[in-house]
């Protein structure tokens, strides 16, 4: 397992990750009431609170969002790398699913590529669908996405603390300004919301500067990559509201199978093929897992042991 550290650098308001084996640093500014922020109340909520902590980040396209985002991620879980950089609901849900307690993970671009009305809901629904696997791990999530107001109203106002609106001064970047989770409500529930206004005043503002939070040029690379290949595919194929909508029930209710039933996965297996559900144990007990089913890895080598005799019997045979 990697180890960190941070460390306050005197006379100026940056900050510095250091990897301890391999001494690779990245060094970047961060407000300080900022900082003081994610010190005294977001990490001690995450690590020995038993809460979750969920941020939105939003903004034009190009204004630099994601920048802050990834800053704001590595600075609360210095851990946090590109794996954890998610651009489609399938990973955000992988990840999330894969996620140890307390890591960050980031939902980049979250609405882009996604134009239609059914793609939007689909979205949402992923997200919300989530909620209890994030306060379950207690994990810091960051959603960065085009505005707030595509948002599914339970997860701007309940599920999210802050809104981060990040926006140009004369064509400069790196300004940004913070809605409260009260000042975040008034945004949402405004008069003017169905035309994406931001007119609730607030007092909260910052700025933040183009320094790529994850590593060297190489790995802002391959970020860049990762992300124009992701914008790709959402162009190509639209993640639609029913296809997420029924994939997320469809877990849910084989873990509902599982848990309260006390049925093996090859019995589950048996039971949908019969019915013509066309799905393998392995695929079960993945599904299983995810939800955080302990006996997943001591079925499966049950089940494969009882392969490898089958397998056995045949070539004796």
């Amino acid at each position: 397992m990697k180890t960190f550290k941070k460390y306050n650098n005197e006379g100026t308001n940056t900050i510095t990750i250091e990897e301890t084996k391999t001494g690779k640093k990245v060094t970047y500014f961060i407000e300080p009431w900022i900082k003081a922020k994610f010190d005294n109340k977001v990490i001690p909520d995450i690590t020995k609170k038993d809460k979750d902590a969920v941020m939105v980040i939003d903004g034009n396209e190009g204004s630099g969002k994601s920048t802050l985002g990834l800053q704001w991620c590595k600075y609360v879980d210095p851990s946090f790398d590109l794996s954890r950089v998610v651009f489609t609901p399938d990973e955000f849900r992988e990840t999330i699913y894969r996620a140890k307690q307390h890591q960050a993970i980031m939902f980049d671009e979250a609405f882009t590529g996604f134009s239609s009305r059914s793609a939007l809901s689909g979205v949402n629904k992923t997200l919300i669908s989530l909620m209890m696997q994030i306060r379950q791990k207690n994990l810091f999530i960051v959603i960065v996405l085009p505005t707030i107001f595509l948002l599914d109203k339970y997860i701007s106002i309940f599920r999210t603390r802050v809104l981060a609106h990040v926006y140009e001064v004369r064509g400069r970047r790196g300004f940004f300004k913070i809605y409260s989770s009260r000042k975040k409500k008034q945004l949402v529930l405004h008069k003017d919301a169905k035309i994406f206004s931001y007119g609730v005043y607030t007092k909260k503002k910052g700025r933040f500067y183009g320094v790529f939070a994850l590593g060297d040029e190489k790995e802002e690379e391959r970020y860049r990559k990762k992300k124009e290949e992701a914008l790709k595919n959402s162009e190509r194929n639209p993640m639609m509201g029913k296809t997420v909508k029924y994939r997320a029930q469809r877990d849910i209710m084989i873990y509902v199978l599982r848990k309260e039933l006390k049925l093996s996965y090859k019995k589950i297996e048996t039971i949908l093929n019969d019915y013509e559900f066309d799905i393998s144990y392995v695929q079960i007990r993945n599904i299983c897992s995810r939800f955080g089913d302990k006996e997943a890895k001591e079925e499966a080598e049950k089940i494969d042991k009882e392969k490898e005799n089958i397998d056995e019997i045949d070539n004796e045979s």
